[in-house]
């Protein structure tokens, strides 16, 4: 589905509120655009509206007096009032004259020895008159006074409805806008969680969160800039061709030609705008994606002197950004208001060609009011083109953040199961398991064992040998390319993720912790886990002795990953975490291997307070921890060479000999 086609869906899903603010708009629009009309009224029928016939009456409303008679216009005649003599007042230069009759020609006037001239195309007539004085010419114009002031009123009573509407409208469509926003990060977010652990291996955080944050805000400005001056410029533009078919419907179809002209610049513009802002929002992601990364390794970047290095690399990013920002930077530059302008001085030569000409053509002389109405609606067609083509840009960097978010969208995710189980037994058999990370590369080859309720199975190994791909299938996160994982005889691939790891625990070696209390990260918020039941947890690993002198205990603040806590401290707070959710089966990522001597006493009570009664897998580095496990399996290369208990691998003096010895040697020569 097109990215354009998805964000309107979106935009459907709140189409009442924008509907609302659609109307509202129109409706201002509609009354911004009845200015040019209400001012030729008042220029054609009141201002020069002077110079149309006037007779001879009696004392009444919109009466003149002058020289002993009563004058009135004739549009303000009732149909039983009787006309009398016709007279005129027109205009030459900057002065009025009165005309005691009529006149049938109209044409170039001049004024002498008391007779105003008129010559057209080498006919003449000349018609007896006199001058009006200020007070005079004041007393034909008393009538009109009303007449402008109510056209004034009226006009600004459509600004004021016009701004009421508008306010209206931008509330609306904001209001829009930040709800359709809403829902998308909360979609993504949520898709986010249901993608497997796979999809994170090859993409880094800052990318995924730059396409949260900074992409969905640029699809926000879609919705509330740029849709918004699209909206308007459309209404706009559509009421002014209706305005001008009305006043000419000759120089309206030629100023039609602007919307092919507009559609073919804004064809043209996104061809070059989206090459361009690919590249400027991939590189937004890969800083942010950079910028993540250092500040969390900004401890190893630091000790081992890697600042320029690093600085190098981000300015390499950088400049790339900055090169192709200059790129969108000159496209803009030429495309908006350079060909704006020439497209404006070209209608506006066209214009002064054809009133020109116009007005030399017998019968074509055209009304100033039209005239002005003409250059005002002109004028105002402009503005919305110009905002049309200034939105451009901001257009395609919303498209192009669009397909980006949607492409994450489009990733296959796995859908929150609500399906619960009851708390099974934890008999764990793997049967000829192999699996890859990647294809045709198998990391696991040939992996059966099985772990019984009750009973702790330790996993060692060399780095690399499989150690974590065993519990990364257990857990799902994965799932095995050839054999079968079982839970109490049930294969785990026909149980929903959610629902097997509702009863699972797991202390990994670098436990991770959320921003909140030490208690909110024992019972992760969950409703479940009373504050008894976290306190109870933490009691029984041993954490009470090592929290007793916080000054606010439990409830002591915990910053992003636990970074003011000890590795210690950080790993009882998560031994109470699984002791708090009573898993089943219960893994041990070497949660023993970075952890001090005098904590460690600690952390092995902890270990065996929470190994009781459950399966229990030990992802073991100190060998030492797991001489009482039923079951050790040691991993060379994805394969078990060797499995017994500590006693039956130490007398058949194999790789665990090996790997015993050297430890036991290395802490003999390291305590002496």
């Amino acid at each position: 589905m097109k990215v354009g086609k998805r964000l309107v869906d979106y935009a459907l899903l709140y189409k009442k509120i924008i509907i609302a603010a659609l109307l509202m708009l129109t409706v201002s629009v509609a009354a911004e655009l009845a200015g040019p009309f209400i001012a030729k009224k008042m220029i054609d029928d009141h201002i020069l509206g002077i110079e149309t016939a006037w007779y001879e009456t009696t004392e009444g409303k919109d009466a003149v007096f002058y020289e002993g008679s009563w004058y009135k216009r004739a549009e303000y005649f009732s149909d039983s009032e009787q006309k009398g003599k016709e007279v005129r007042i027109l205009q030459v230069g900057r002065e009025f004259y009165f005309i005691p009759q009529s006149v049938g020609i109209d044409g170039t006037r001049s004024v002498q020895s008391g007779e105003l001239t008129i010559t057209r195309k080498g006919e003449q007539q000349s018609f007896p008159a006199t001058k009006l004085s200020g007070e005079q010419l004041l007393d034909f114009y008393n009538p009109e006074i009303p007449r402008l002031v109510k056209l004034i009123s009226f006009y600004f009573g459509l600004l004021v409805l016009a701004s009421f509407f508008q306010y209206g409208q931008r509330f609306y469509l904001q209001k829009s806008a930040n709800r359709i926003i809403q829902k998308m990060r909360n979609d993504v977010f949520q898709h986010i969680q249901s993608l497997p652990i796979r999809y994170f291996d090859n993409l880094p955080a800052g990318k995924v969160v730059a396409r949260i944050t900074n992409d969905t805000e640029a699809i926000r400005e879609l919705y509330v800039t740029v849709l918004s001056t699209f909206f308007t410029s459309v209404i706009y533009i559509t009421g002014i061709y209706i305005a001008l078919f009305i006043l000419d419907a000759k120089l309206a179809a030629i100023c039609l030609i602007l919307i092919p002209i507009l559609v073919i610049w804004t064809i043209l513009y996104r061809r070059y705008a989206s090459q361009y802002n690919h590249v400027i929002r991939s590189k937004v992601s890969d800083i942010n994606a950079m910028i993540n990364e250092s500040i969390q390794g900004m401890n190893i970047i630091q000790a081992f002197r890697r600042e320029k290095k690093t600085r190098e690399e981000f300015e390499e990013l950088n400049d790339t950004h900055f090169r192709y920002q200059n790129k969108l930077l000159s496209l803009n530059s030429f495309t908006s208001h350079n060909l704006v302008g020439v497209l404006r001085n070209i209608t506006f030569v066209a214009f002064i060609w054809y009133f020109g000409g116009a007005s030399l053509g017998v019968g074509t002389v055209i009304s100033l009011g039209v005239l002005y109405a003409f250059v005002d609606y002109i004028n105002r067609l402009f503005q919305p083109i110009t905002g049309i083509v200034n939105q451009l840009a901001n257009l395609e960097q919303a498209l192009v953040a669009g397909e980006r978010v949607f492409r994450l969208l489009d990733q296959n995710g796995t859908d929150v199961a609500d399906q619960r189980m009851e708390r099974y037994t934890g008999n764990v058999t793997f049967d000829s398991v192999f699996f890859g990370y990647k294809e045709n590369e198998y990391v696991l080859k040939d992996i059966t064992f099985s772990a019984n309720q009750g009973e702790t199975v330790a996993l060692v190994g060399h780095t690399g040998s499989g150690k974590s791909s065993i519990m990364n299938l257990l857990f799902r996160f994965y799932d095995c390319n050839e054999g079968n994982i079982t839970i109490d005889g049930k294969d785990i691939k026909e149980i929903p993720y959610q629902t097997i790891r509702e009863h699972m625990g797991i202390v990994l070696q670098d436990p991770y912790l959320f921003t909140g209390t030490i208690a909110s990260n024992v019972s992760l918020d969950d409703p479940k886990i009373s504050r008894d039941k976290v306190e109870e947890a933490l009691k029984a690993v041993g954490a009470e002795t090592v929290f007793k002198n916080l000054e606010n205990g439990y409830d002591e603040p915990v910053i992003e990953k636990g970074s003011t806590l000890s590795s210690g401290q950080r790993q009882l707070i998560s031994f109470a975490r699984a002791l708090a959710f009573d898993p089943a089966i219960l893994i041990l990522d070497e949660a023993t291997s970075s952890i001090d001597t005098e904590t460690e006493a600690i952390i092995q009570n902890a270990m065996e307070v929470l190994k009781k009664g459950r399966t229990t897998f030990i992802i073991a580095h100190r060998l030492s921890t797991i001489k009482n496990a039923n079951q050790i399996l040691v991993l060379d290369r994805g394969e078990i060479v060797e499995r017994g208990n500590h006693d039956e691998l130490m007398e058949r003096r194999g790789r665990y000999y090996q790997m015993y010895q050297l430890q036991q040697g290395t802490n003999t020569e390291k305590a002496g």
